[in-house]
């Protein structure tokens, strides 16, 4: 079970990064036909495009990561406290 707990915090915590990096990949000049940044912007997009269609931009500022983050702290809190109640 300890195995488990680890693998869902590990996925989260390189999810949570890659949105990071996506964040900050938008604010700077880069090719968005690299193999990295193409990657990077696959994974994390179709997540945050869903809060981007409930959140729009303010201005330039794009509010709707603060959401996600959110989201995704309460699903693993949630798949956490599932497992240990399961086990």
């Amino acid at each position: 079970m300890n195995f488990l707990i680890d693998f869902i915090n590990i996925a989260f915590n390189i999810y949570s990064w890659l949105i990071i990096i996506r964040i900050l990949l938008s604010w700077i000049p880069v090719n968005p036909y690299s193999p990295i940044v193409s990657f990077i912007t696959s994974l994390t997009d179709p997540y945050l495009n869903l809060f981007r269609r409930i959140i729009p931009p303010v201005g330039m500022i794009d509010f709707s990561p603060i959401a996600a983050f959110f989201v995704l702290e309460v699903i693993r809190m949630l798949l956490l406290q599932l497992l240990l109640m399961l086990g």
